[in-house]
Order: C-alpha cells, then structure tokens, then sequence
C-alpha cells in the first residue's frame, strides 16, 4: 500500500469515525447485508439489497430473481455469522476450518463433481479434484495436487501474520486482510465459491481486529479483476493492496458525504438547541452540547430509562442522573415514577421538529 493510499484511508477512516455512522441505528446489520449482497452480485446474482434485507429478516422472497440466487445470498449470510462468531475466538486458521467456511457458502447451491481426481462436493467444502482456469482461455490456477499442501502453507503464513500484526495500526490490518484475500483466491482450492469465501475470509480479518470491513461493489466487479489479473500477471502484491485500498477509500468517501448530506439539517438544529440553553439557562456550551446530545437521542422514544442514556453514551451512573434531572428542570423532559423505577419521556415541543419522524 503506498503512502498515499495509506494516508487517505486513515484520513477518512478517522473521519468515519468522529461523525459516528457506525454508531446509527441497525448500521452493523444493514453494512453487512450490503457487504452480502454485493458479493454475490459479482457472481452474478441480481437479489437487491432490499430484497436481501426481506429475505434475511422476515424469510420474504423475491418473485423476480431465482432460487438460486436467493439461497447464494442465504448460504452467504449463514456463512459470515459462523464466521464472525468464530473469529472472535482468535484461535488458529486451518485447513479444515476453511473447507467448513467454505460449505456453508455453498451449503445450498454447491454441486457434486465427478472427475478423474474423484468425486467431491463444492456443498461440503471439499477441496477440488480437478484443475480449473481463470475463465475462457484464462490462466490456469494450480494444480489440483498442489491444493492441499499449499493451502496448508497459507494457513501456516497467516497465522504468523495473524500473531505478529501491529493491531493499532490500521494500515497495516487492511494489508493483511488483503494479502490473504488475494493469496486464498489465487490457490483457488474450491471448483466454486472462492470469491466469495476469499472475500468472507478478508472481511473477518477485519473484524477480528476492529476495523470497518470493506465493501466489493458490483460497481467495482471490473476494476477488482483486473487487479486480480495484473497483481498475477505482475506478481507484484501492491497493485491488489493499492486497488483494494483505494475501492474502500472511495466508498468510505461515498458513506461520508451521504451521511453529511442527510445530517446537515440535524447538525444546525441541534446547535440552534444548543445555543438556546446557554442563553437561556446561561449554562456553559460544553454542558448544553451533552444534554442537546441527549434531546437529539431520545426525540423519538416514548421513554427511556437512565440506564439507557448510560449504555449510549458512557456516562457515570450520577452524571446521567444529574443530566437528566436538570433536563426535567428546564422542561425539556417529564419523569414518571419514583427513584427506582423512574422513567422519562420527551417534551417534543421543546426538541426542533426535523429531529422527530
């Protein structure tokens, strides 16, 4: 990754970071849908992020895309909660372990070969028995004999990597994820699926050190190969590290400026709501800006409890008392019930009406 590339994700990642998207609503679950869907995309299925969205959480299906695109997206989804569960362990990456990831992806659509290696299952993660290019008149990956030993010898590499990787420096996990990404997909150990499990295997990577996993859209499915092809071709690693580094920059950027864009109006409100206790309670702006953070929390909650506002906002159990009960005082919030089992509700007159729906 060059320095450039390097000092613009840190850049934007911290940017990220400081306006709190990840901090909203369902932004975990719905990222990860779209990391899905976009995966299987560039394997060719045409499923919607919406129709995803129906498909995961209220078991909905799509009349217009097939079955078979429906239980890619399925397979892939069970697939990366396995995984996410299994890369908080932090226990060591094997073989075995990457033929269990990989038959979940293909739990449902994989198909049983008949060779002259043998007989294998893609559904069961079973490494192949046969050789395979890289489309019509591509390159051949290698040989099906060689799989097994040299996949074994990635397992070995990334777990030293996996050890030895500086976990504050972000720059530095990304290079991981991708090496490893490039390096699994490129022994091609499976007749199906490797993009989608080499892709799977980058984003838990990311996550099992912190860091926002990166999106392949369907958008970038031409660039992403021809970096695959040239970094091959070239055998020189930096040209994926640099492709992929400048695909999440972008959609980093593109996250960004949306999440401005629809917050611009929030943001203005809530410092007019600032300014107004400062004039009015001639408390100080820092104080305002904390209880205006509150207001802007719970504008859309019936009502909330104190133990709420101290698991979203860390606050010490005594601050958010005091917070809250000044909050009452000015008359922005009502308490209902005694000490024990006291509960608040928001005056909406007293929040600007943009923050409610």
């Amino acid at each position: 990754m060059n320095q450039e590339n390097k000092h613009l994700l840190q850049k934007l990642l911290q940017q990220h970071k400081e306006l709190g998207i990840s901090e909203q609503i369902d932004f975990d679950k719905f990222y990860l849908y779209s990391i899905i869907t976009h995966s299987t995309a560039i394997e060719g299925s045409t499923v919607t992020e919406v129709e995803a969205q129906l498909l995961f959480d209220e078991g909905i299906s799509s009349g217009k895309r097939t079955m078979m695109e429906q239980m890619m997206n399925l397979d892939l989804k069970v697939a990366y909660d396995y995984g996410r569960q299994w890369i908080a362990q932090h226990k060591p990456i094997t073989v075995d372990w990457l033929i269990t990831l990989a038959s979940k992806v293909m739990a449902r659509t994989g198909s049983e070969y008949n060779s002259l290696g043998g007989t294998f299952s893609a559904a069961k993660g079973e490494l192949r028995k046969l050789n395979v290019t890289a489309g019509l008149g591509g390159k051949s990956y290698l040989s099906y004999l060689k799989v097994p030993q040299r996949l074994a010898a990635f397992c070995e590499e990334l777990n030293k990597r996996r050890k030895s990787v500086d976990g504050s420096d972000v720059a530095a996990i990304y290079e991981l994820s991708f090496w490893a990404h490039f390096e699994l997909v490129s022994i091609h150990p499976w007749a199906d699926g490797n993009g989608r499990t080499s892709r799977l295997l980058m984003n838990l990577l990311q996550w099992e050190f912190g860091v926002l996993p990166t999106k392949v859209l369907k958008e970038d499915k031409s660039e992403y190969i021809q970096a695959l092809i040239d970094t091959r071709e070239n055998e020189d690693i930096n040209i994926f590290l640099d492709c992929m580094t400048r695909l999440h920059c972008r959609h980093l950027q593109s996250d960004i400026d949306q999440f401005i864009q629809s917050t611009s109006g929030k943001v203005a409100d809530k410092m007019v709501l600032q300014q107004k206790m400062v004039d009015k309670w001639s408390i100080k702006p820092s104080l305002a800006q904390k209880m205006a953070d509150i207001l802007f929390y719970v504008a859309d909650k019936e009502d909330f409890t104190t133990e709420e506002i101290i698991s979203h906002f860390g606050y010490a159990e005594t601050t958010a008392k005091r917070y809250l009960r000044q909050l009452a005082e000015f008359g922005y919030l009502e308490a209902h019930g005694g000490n024990r089992n006291r509960r608040y509700s928001c005056l909406k007159t007293s929040v600007p009406s943009s923050t409610t729906p």
